[in-house]
């Protein structure tokens, strides 16, 4: 499938952002980057990694320590122990598609508003709540993040997260339960797809596979699987 970008930078979307567009937000050893403290987990290490590599990470990190590869398809010693593993799709939105899905869902009660550090109390409230995925004080460095706002309170919300070369991903969208049903997460990936594209980006995104209506929406929205992914997070010895 041509998507009209290229999409290499997407096998290693950690890496490719760590030494890219986040590289002011990057930790490094010899063959092993991760971000940093309370900006987010992920950590890397080329998929052919030798056991330089992991020694490398192991060292970044500390001993006893979650590494969180994301969908890094290496595979650390035998002696470090699984902590999670969960199955994915990592989705595109290709070239000319517009981002479809009406408007006339949406709250036009409720306001759409780019979220500042002032909102970050409220951005972690909300994802304790709604467990979009991991999202941490410092997140919202790593790009735009957008909210929608009900009489003031935070409702839901989703921003821009890895920065792979030529592409964005969206993520943490999120909507409260008092609040599902009324088009604020599709008008939230829209208004991010907006701005994605005017930086001649394309947006991607990451998703369970068990999360089924998460992946209906996205598919309405627009996006196509490019691939299965396995998230997967180990610890250090």
């Amino acid at each position: 499938m041509n998507v009209g970008h290229d999409e290499t930078a997407l096998d290693d979307p950690v890496g490719t952002s760590l030494t890219g567009h986040h590289a002011h937000l990057a930790r490094r050893v010899g063959g092993a980057s991760t971000y940093l403290p309370d900006v987010a987990t992920f950590a890397t290490v080329r998929a052919d990694a030798g056991p330089a590599a992991w020694t490398d990470l192991a060292a970044l990190l500390g001993s006893g320590e979650l590494a969180d590869m994301f969908s890094c398809p290496a595979t650390p010693p035998d002696h470090w122990e699984p902590v999670f593993s969960l199955d994915g799709f990592q989705m595109v939105l290709p070239d000319g598609v517009e981002g479809g899905l009406a408007e006339d869902t949406a709250d036009a009660d409720a306001d759409v508003v780019e979220l500042g550090a002032d909102d970050v109390p409220e951005m972690l409230a909300l994802v304790a709540r709604t467990s979009p995925g991991p999202f941490w004080p410092r997140t919202r460095e790593l790009g735009t993040y957008l909210g929608v706002r009900r009489g003031g309170e935070l409702v839901a919300m989703a921003g821009e997260r890895l920065r792979p070369p030529g592409w964005t991903e969206i993520s943490a969208v999120c909507t409260a339960p008092e609040a599902r049903g009324q088009g604020h997460a599709a008008r939230l990936v829209r208004a991010l797809i907006t701005g994605i594209e005017a930086r001649g980006e394309r947006p991607f995104l990451h998703v369970a596979e068990a999360n089924t209506a998460a992946v209906a929406l996205y598919k309405r929205l627009g996006f196509v699987i490019r691939k299965p992914v396995t998230f997967r997070g180990f610890r250090t010895p």
